[in-house]
């Protein structure tokens, strides 16, 4: 039977307010990782230190760490097996070479292919969802590699918000186009990089970042994969589309339908705030001090509506 591996790791953030938030992106993955079919022990959460969430972190997010977790992978899997790395957290690129930002040295996309190579699965799906991430693809693209950056380039160095939707993408059911209860790669994907330009739009601000995905090792990601591959000028998706993890769905969210539709309500403003805080540092102060101020506000008057709700 397939198994699935995850590595999950929440690199420096660059910012105290944003490192909260790649915290919360990494531990709601880690807190679904058995839902959708990883069980911990086939689970690594590395973190850049520790915060009082962050229950379910296994070690530090270092490069001798992330070595350890894949080694510890590579005991493990079989060829028919599937390895799943989610890097959250800061990216930087000097004009020749990006970097994962990690407490002690970074890693380049050959530093990740070093220990990638330990791996005897088929598989290896690799999100870089940092900025700065767009020369993974040329860096990491190989036959049976799924790469995913959150940028097209090394100049795309602003704070990304692909993270947070990718992860939104594969813990629900909104993703999963096709109904099958699974969210495949290339579903996340497409979701993730919608629900980013919708979160621009909505602030009237030019996209900073603009996702790729590359699964024929030719080196080229692209912003428009299908699940056919057809395209001559456009290859890729065909893996991405049949790779997924476990069950979708199973949100945590209460069975009541109007309950239910309250708490969506609330958790998408939630994902509002979470998105401007991440895009202030490209906004004017006084439109992200309103904004802000509104969200907080619509946030405060929906918990007020659900406990009403409850309460009757």
């Amino acid at each position: 039977m397939l198994k699935a591996f995850l590595l999950i790791v929440v690199g420096l953030a660059g910012d105290p307010e944003h490192g909260k938030t790649f915290h919360k992106w990494g531990t709601t993955l880690a807190e679904a990782s058995e839902r959708l079919g990883v069980p911990k022990e086939r689970m690594a959460y590395l973190v850049d230190q520790p915060a009082d969430d962050d229950a379910r972190a296994t070690g530090g997010a270092t490069r001798d760490e992330i070595g350890k977790a894949i080694d510890g992978f590579a005991k493990q899997a079989g060829p028919e097996d599937v390895v799943f790395i989610m890097l959250i957290g800061h990216g930087s690129f000097d004009g020749r070479e990006s970097k994962f930002n990690l407490p002690g040295p970074d890693m380049a996309a050959a530093d990740f292919n070093l220990i990638l190579k330990r791996l005897p699965t088929k598989q290896i799906v690799l999100v870089n969802a940092s900025s700065a991430s767009g020369p993974f693809i040329e860096g990491l693209s190989a036959p049976g590699r799924t790469i995913v950056t959150a940028t097209r380039s090394g100049a795309e160095h602003f704070t990304t918000l692909f993270g947070g939707f990718f992860i939104d993408a594969l813990t629900s059911e909104a993703a999963d186009a096709d109904k099958n209860k699974r969210v495949s790669v290339l579903e996340a994907f497409n979701f993730a990089k919608t629900e980013v330009a919708r979160a621009y739009e909505r602030e009237g601000l030019l996209a900073t970042e603009h996702a790729l995905l590359d699964d024929d090792g030719d080196k080229e990601g692209s912003a428009t994969p299908t699940n056919t591959g057809s395209d001559p000028k456009n290859k890729d998706g065909k893996v991405a589309a049949i790779l997924s993890f476990g069950v979708a769905g199973d949100d945590g969210l209460p069975s009541d339908p109007k309950l239910r539709a309250l708490h969506v309500e609330r958790r998408d403003l939630e994902r509002r705030v979470e998105s401007l805080r991440l895009l202030k540092e490209s906004m004017d102060p006084a439109k992200y001090s309103s904004e802000l101020e509104k969200l907080v506000t619509a946030i405060a008057m929906k918990t007020r509506e659900i406990r009403a709700v409850e309460g009757k």
